[in-house]
């Protein structure tokens, strides 16, 4: 099992508003921009094959925004490379982490000195929800995906496990950059699902993000 005291102090990041990542899920990436394309390519030459997932501030210019103070980091377990020379690579969800400084260097892409500490339950076992209702929240769930005309594969939700259900539900679901953070801060798997129905229900009543805020 990883320890935190395993984890690089120094990681490439990676800021892609509305892109979430969390602890023991997987996360697709098309990676296709030159300096993207370096930061895999170095990523890959360490041991970790560490890369930061992180949503920028306020803004989406992710070269010139702040960072929001917590990411999540994944391991790149997967990819593949196209004849043109893009990437498709899978990173797993290791930790989350809080940025202690942006590093300045020479990189195309940015990098953060960061802190594992407080995270210890994202290296650990999954996660239980002892209060979680799967029938209320599947319930809720079609409707969302009705009012908004999608679909989903109900079959592999059906066989999913409480947190992979719940943490995938978090990662794909059409939500404001500002809400997936609300969903990667939350400190538990029942505070996380709890994030989740609300955001839901507030979306099918036309709801806002500040009078979630209220």
């Amino acid at each position: 099992m990883i320890k935190a005291a395993d984890l690089p102090d120094t990681i490439p990041v990676f800021p892609l508003p509305g892109a979430l990542l969390l602890p023991r899920a997987k996360l697709p990436l098309h990676i296709f921009e030159p300096r993207y394309l370096q930061m895999l390519e170095d990523a890959l030459k360490t041991r970790h094959r560490v890369i930061g997932m992180i949503q920028p501030c306020g803004s989406r210019n992710a070269d010139s925004s702040g960072l929001h103070a917590i990411g999540c980091a994944g391991r790149v377990t997967q990819f593949s490379e196209t004849e043109d020379g893009r990437y498709f690579i899978t990173l797993c969800g290791l930790s989350r982490f809080r940025v202690k400084a942006e590093v300045e260097g020479f990189t195309p892409y940015r990098r953060c000195s960061v802190d594992w500490n407080g995270f210890d339950a994202d290296l650990g076992q999954t996660e239980r929800d002892e209060g979680f209702d799967r029938a209320a929240l599947m319930g809720l769930l079609g409707r969302y995906l009705d009012a908004r005309g999608m679909s989903t594969d109900w079959g592999v939700l059906d066989e999913a496990g409480d947190e992979l259900l719940v943490n995938s539900l978090s990662m794909l679901l059409d939500f404001e950059p500002e809400d997936k953070q609300a969903l990667l801060e939350a400190p538990s798997l029942t505070t996380r699902r709890e994030t989740l129905v609300t955001l839901m229900e507030f979306a099918l009543r036309g709801g806002s993000l500040e009078e979630k805020l209220q």
